[in-house]
């Protein structure tokens, strides 16, 4: 009976260590689980910053103009296009070992009285606008490529325009032309 005795206090023991495992391990996963969604309902995804950025422009051409003594309302007859070049871009899309060619005529929409300030600016720095437009074709997926609204290329490209020529002068960028080619 000694020996029943003993092996009933040695399962006890055993299966009483084995709750606080149990309940460590619940905890820890409930934590991570926990992360996780905050994760997904606060970090705001790539779409979400662009749109933030792209409103910000918009809110300092705004003002700009009100500055300027402009009106905010839309007319066409104010926005005019300015050729920003062509552009053939090879590059080869991260995991692959295909390359592609981007093809554009890229253009950009301007205040009729911002003419003049644009072509100054263009012409001084037209160097960097086409190492900058190359990297920023070069750091895009081919998904964002080949979207059929090109949405997120455009917003990009408008934004690294306006940082190089040093304010928001340009309204808009848009391509002519556009294709990826697989070579």
């Amino acid at each position: 009976m000694s020996h029943e005795a003993k092996a009933e206090p040695e399962k006890a023991a055993g299966s009483s260590s084995l709750v606080p495992k149990i309940l460590i391990s619940g905890f820890v996963a409930t934590v991570v689980v926990v992360e996780s969604v905050l994760f997904f309902y606060f970090v705001p995804s790539a779409d979400d910053i662009a749109a933030l950025a792209e409103a910000q422009l918009i809110k300092k051409v705004e003002a700009t103009m009100e500055k300027e003594g402009e009106s905010t309302v839309d007319d066409d007859t104010k926005a005019i296009e300015y050729s920003l070049g062509d552009y053939s871009v090879p590059f080869i899309p991260s995991g692959s070992d295909r390359n592609y060619r981007v093809e554009m005529r890229l253009f950009g929409t301007v205040q009729k009285k911002s003419m003049p300030k644009l072509d100054e600016l263009y012409k001084e720095r037209f160097m960097r606008l086409r190492h900058r437009l190359n990297l920023e074709i070069r750091n895009a997926t081919l998904e964002e490529l080949n979207e059929n609204d090109l949405g997120l290329i455009q917003r990009r490209i408008l934004a690294t325009s306006n940082e190089l020529f040093g304010e928001p002068i340009l309204l808009g960028v848009g391509f002519k032309d556009y294709q990826v080619v697989e070579e």
